[in-house]
């Protein structure tokens, strides 16, 4: 992940069984979805003597690119009267892995193809410990987010920022994204010539 895992305690104390469990759903989450930036977990004491339900809450909030926020919370009511806080724990991770991998699954198989042809750019930013980054078109400059799993021929390591690419475009959920990124070379092409004065070409490019 790109920002540490946080995990909160409140109200109770905290144990090594505990928060090792916690971090083990976590780290099955990432199996679930491969490029999470951040996830943070609070475990909470709401009652010590509830009249009913557990006395316990436990929430996820999970940050997906581009801008996905996922939240899930488990506070068992009426009719789960005091359930262990390690139910309330899986529960509530269960309640997450959906939304991650209903999230996953929109993501990489219910995007509609850009009826653009590929189109030329540069790699602007990259996050190589996290699996994405962003590409600048060279046309208009718009800047648009890739996974490495969009990268043909399991090239992303191969990126670097100013590598020039070839791309297709999906609108997703929450706006563009590239597909099938094809790495060139150089940007020597006719029409890339002709079209990097639109763009401010990153530093070091040559």
């Amino acid at each position: 992940m790109k920002v540490p895992v946080e995990i909160t305690y409140r109200n109770l104390e905290k144990t090594d069984a505990i928060d090792n469990l916690v971090r083990e759903k976590i780290a099955k989450l990432e199996k679930f979805c491969d490029h999470i930036t951040s996830c943070r977990v609070a475990v909470e004491k709401t009652n010590d003597r509830p009249s009913s339900g557990s006395p316990y809450r436990v929430r996820f909030d999970i940050t997906v690119p581009p801008s996905h926020e996922i939240a899930a919370v488990c506070n068992p009511g009426e009719g789960n009267q005091y359930d262990e806080l390690d139910t309330v724990i899986r529960n509530a991770y269960e309640a997450a892995r959906r939304q991650v991998v209903e999230l996953t699954q929109r993501q990489n198989n219910k995007v509609k193809d850009h009826p653009a042809q590929a189109m030329g750019a540069v790699v602007s930013k990259l996050f190589p410990e996290d699996g994405y980054g962003f590409i600048k078109t060279l046309d208009s400059g718009r800047e648009i987010y890739f996974h490495r799993n969009s990268v043909l021929g399991d090239r992303f390591d191969e990126l670097k920022e100013g590598t020039g690419v070839h791309f297709s475009e999906t609108q997703g959920e929450m706006g563009p994204q590239a597909t099938s990124v094809h790495l060139v070379n150089k940007l020597g092409s006719n029409e890339a010539t002709a079209q990097e004065s639109n763009v401010e070409q990153p530093l070091g490019w040559k």
